[in-house]
């Protein structure tokens, strides 16, 4: 992990009333009353260089964070250094919301690549709580929906074989990356290592190694340095009989 230090942004680059994130379709519209509480609620934004951490597993933040752009991930580590990917974070994701209920983080995040994050304080939640049932709703729907992805992952980890499970992560990593226009038009590039894979797939380097070459091989994806190009998004699910999450409006906090 890299020992660059985030910078928080004494300046917002994007006031919420023109946040880029807000104009797409898979986001639901603010009720007026409830964009104000979050211009105020949020103060500022952080910087965060690719390897750093942005949450570590054990800690107590004053922040949570929304992420504007970039990519991330959610880890745990065992005593003897070996690492499992929980999950993956892409724009518009709320990050550190466990250590808001938990008192601390019983996971830590990493940045995948260069991320900008929306920062809000922690101890004015009590205030979206009392004030805003529908913000408060929405903080429940983005658990809810953290509990059902995390339900698929266990499920691909658990059952599919190695073939499958990487099928299923490239198509879930594209379909959610996809759903935030988050390459454009272009097609879409995961900027994960075959370290990365292996860590979220509970397989060896050796084995993913030869698992994605066959993926490869198929005309599935193309393999980069340092990142992943999806070719043939329907192929990959049709591989891991994964048919994509539901398509519906999410909270943007």
């Amino acid at each position: 992990m890299s020992g660059a230090t985030p910078r928080v942004f004494s300046t917002r680059q994007y006031p919420c009333e023109a946040c880029p994130l807000r104009p797409l379709k898979v986001f639901r519209d603010f009720e007026p009353e409830e964009l104000t509480f979050i211009s105020k609620f949020k103060k500022g934004e952080l910087s965060v260089e690719k390897g750093s951490a942005v949450l570590v597993e054990g800690s107590h933040s004053a922040h949570l964070y929304t992420v504007l752009s970039g990519w991330g991930f959610r880890y745990k580590l065992l005593p003897d250094g070996r690492r499992q990917i929980l999950n993956y974070i892409l724009p518009g994701d709320l990050v550190g919301l466990q250590g808001s209920l938990m008192g601390e983080m019983q996971h830590s995040v990493e940045a995948l690549s260069s991320m900008l994050l929306c920062v809000f304080e922690r101890q004015n939640l009590t205030i979206l709580y009392r004030n805003h049932p529908g913000l408060a709703y929405d903080l429940t729907w983005i658990a809810a929906r953290e509990e059902q992805m995390l339900d698929e992952n266990l499920l691909s980890v658990g059952r599919r074989n190695a073939l499958e499970r990487a099928a299923y992560l490239i198509a879930f990593l594209h379909g959610r990356a996809k759903s935030v226009e988050l390459n454009g038009h272009r097609q879409v590039e995961i900027p994960v290592t075959q370290q990365h894979i292996a860590d979220t797939l509970g397989l060896s380097l050796v084995h993913t190694n030869k698992t994605i070459r066959k993926l490869i091989d198929r005309g599935m994806i193309r393999w980069r340095e340092g990142s992943c190009e999806i070719l043939d998004a329907e192929g990959l699910a049709a591989i891991s009989g994964w048919h994509g999450l539901p398509e519906t409006k999410r909270p943007l906090m």
